[in-house]
């Protein structure tokens, strides 16, 4: 191997359709200006040498594989997962990194690790390039998930993304929305765990109408022409999910008195929520603690 390679793969943020896209709703992602580089080239020692560097360029893991077996004599549970994706990714492709003599993998962050913007599905989605593989084969046999987080990865335009027969299709669309300017991210402080999420919603009963009223909200974003219609279109999607989960709203628990609309982004509790407002607005949230506020036009691809 002479040059570096570089694979590139683009964050993600669920804006409608959280949960019930794993049941075949559609769901409307958006891909974020933010997401993760992995950089091969020469090492000057047998195996692979990996380090992953955070946002600030820190190295938060770092760690040795052995090529042939990859195995790492290191059995902390980053290096485990990471030997395992890449063990999954030589499955569907025996000649990756058979033979390498020594090798350098650089893995660098645009976001901090808590925001939920895809650590783990643009690692996947970089690997599977790297490999050579399909993307959403490699996330369903290591992480599992609907796969909207690597379709999002994949593309640098909004998506309309639906399982069909078990299958992920993906449908690039155009948002002409007016009134971004309103719209802005923050952050929730803590980092929720989707999985967990996931296996309780698996244990909810869902009804085949309401998948079809939140693929039918998630049209209907698109041919928003005022923001009073795209706050009632995020409305009635929350208090949908809200009913379903038997859980209150995010605004319900944490920002009763906010006086314009707020819906919950991905698994329910944690990363980012949208909001609506003027730009004064987001001192609402500033003065309660919630520090990371981003505009929608700084956020999205």
């Amino acid at each position: 191997m002479g040059e570096q390679l570089t694979y590139y793969s683009n964050g993600k943020l669920l804006i409608t359709g959280e949960y019930v896209v794993l049941d075949g709703a559609t769901a409307l992602a958006i891909p974020t200006k933010y997401g993760q580089s992995l950089c091969v080239s020469k090492g000057t020692t047998p195996g692979i040498h990996w380090i992953s560097k955070d946002h600030a360029g820190a190295i938060w893991f770092e760690t040795h594989i052995e090529t042939e077996t990859l195995t790492a004599r290191n059995h902390s549970s980053t290096t485990e997962t990471l030997c395992r994706i890449l063990q999954t990714a030589r499955n569907h492709n025996s000649s990756f990194l058979k033979g390498c003599r020594g090798l350098s993998v650089v893995t660098q962050l645009d976001f901090p690790r808590d925001w939920g913007l895809g650590t783990s599905s643009t690692l996947i989605n970089n690997i599977a390039q790297w490999a050579q593989i399909d993307g959403f084969t490699l996330l369903k046999e290591s992480f599992g998930g609907s796969g909207y987080d690597i379709a999002a990865a994949q593309h640098n335009t909004p998506i309309f993304y639906t399982i069909k027969h078990k299958k992920p299709e993906v449908q690039p669309c155009a948002i002409s929305w007016s009134f971004t300017d309103c719209l802005f991210f923050v952050h929730l402080n803590q980092k929720q765990d989707s999985k967990k999420g996931i296996e309780t919603y698996k244990k909810i009963k869902k009804d085949s109408r309401l998948l079809e009223t939140i693929t039918d909200l998630s049209k209907k974003t698109l041919v928003c022409y005022t923001l009073q219609d795209f706050e009632r279109i995020l409305e009635a999607h929350e208090q949908k999910i809200s009913k379903l989960l038997g859980q209150q709203t995010i605004k319900e628990l944490l920002f009763k008195d906010y006086p314009n609309t707020i819906k919950s982004l991905g698994a329910w509790g944690g990363d980012f929520i949208l909001a609506t407002g003027k730009n004064s607005d987001m001192n609402y949230f500033k003065n309660k603690g919630y520090n990371t506020v981003i505009a929608f036009d700084d956020m999205i691809a």
